[in-house]
């Protein structure tokens, strides 16, 4: 199942097309964080990939007793002098690790579409949930408002095309509702809740531009926030909170 010539070193680092982390991006995962949390139980808690940490921090408000997989030594070295000690770090891609069935909520975000092989990891997910536990999917929006619009102005093929800048990030593919939903029913997952995150009419790049320059404030945040629970096919993010069938 893993792919040997990849390189996950390299993949997280900033190319000319595209940063990998926006300031953005956490803005979108905070609002994440209060749409999922509601499904949220006590109990043992895994993330898979965490990057810099930033988000690892979010879930040490919830969750007392917390792991993480993460598949960059360098990246674990920066995520550890963010959180509490008691934070478990596991060096190891999601296709080798090997966990106990014991999780009572899983956290896949904005990782499932840099995976070789989407629905195995999937199924290997799934295992590592207890008989109540949910697993948390959330991944960038193919639909989403910009993204459209980025295809009207020709500089995107179709919605769903994994661009040279992502392609350079590791992205295999770019999900929308209805392929997300297939991955995981094909997993032998059960949905329980889906939705968007953050109705997004500007790219990432442009809405650091306004929030540097105090163009939109948190209002407006508040705002794009609410029209994506109305309109989730034009979020930023989709998510899907599964179960074990």
């Amino acid at each position: 199942m893993e792919n040997i010539s990849r390189d996950h070193s390299n993949e997280y680092q900033d190319n000319d097309a595209r940063l990998y982390a926006y300031d953005f991006d956490y803005v979108v995962r905070r609002y994440m964080m209060r749409t999922l949390s509601p499904y949220f139980t006590k109990g043992k808690a895994l993330e898979l990939g965490c990057f810099e940490g930033e988000t690892t921090k979010l879930y040490t408000e919830h969750f007392d007793d917390l792991s993480v997989v993460e598949a960059v030594d360098s990246l674990i070295a920066v995520a550890k002098r963010k959180v509490p000690a008691t934070v478990r770090f596991i060096h190891s891609t999601i296709e080798t690790a090997e966990l106990e069935p014991v999780y009572d909520a899983i956290f896949l975000v904005h990782t499932l579409e840099h995976l070789d092989h989407p629905v195995s990891a999937l199924t290997r997910m799934r295992q590592w949930l207890s008989p109540n536990g949910r697993l948390f999917v959330v991944v960038p929006n193919a639909n989403a408002a910009s993204r459209q619009i980025a295809v009207k102005m020709g500089l995107i093929d179709s919605n769903s095309a994994v661009t040279a800048g992502e392609l350079a990030h590791g992205h295999r593919c770019t999900y929308s509702l209805d392929t997300l939903e297939r991955d995981v029913r094909q997993a032998g997952l059960h949905i329980q809740a889906r939705g968007g995150v953050f109705f997004k009419p500007f790219a990432n790049f442009q809405f650091d531009q306004l929030l540097e320059h105090k163009i939109v404030d948190q209002a407006y945040l508040d705002g794009c926030y609410a029209l994506g629970m109305q309109y989730p096919d034009l979020s930023a993010s989709i998510y899907m909170v599964c179960g074990r069938s």
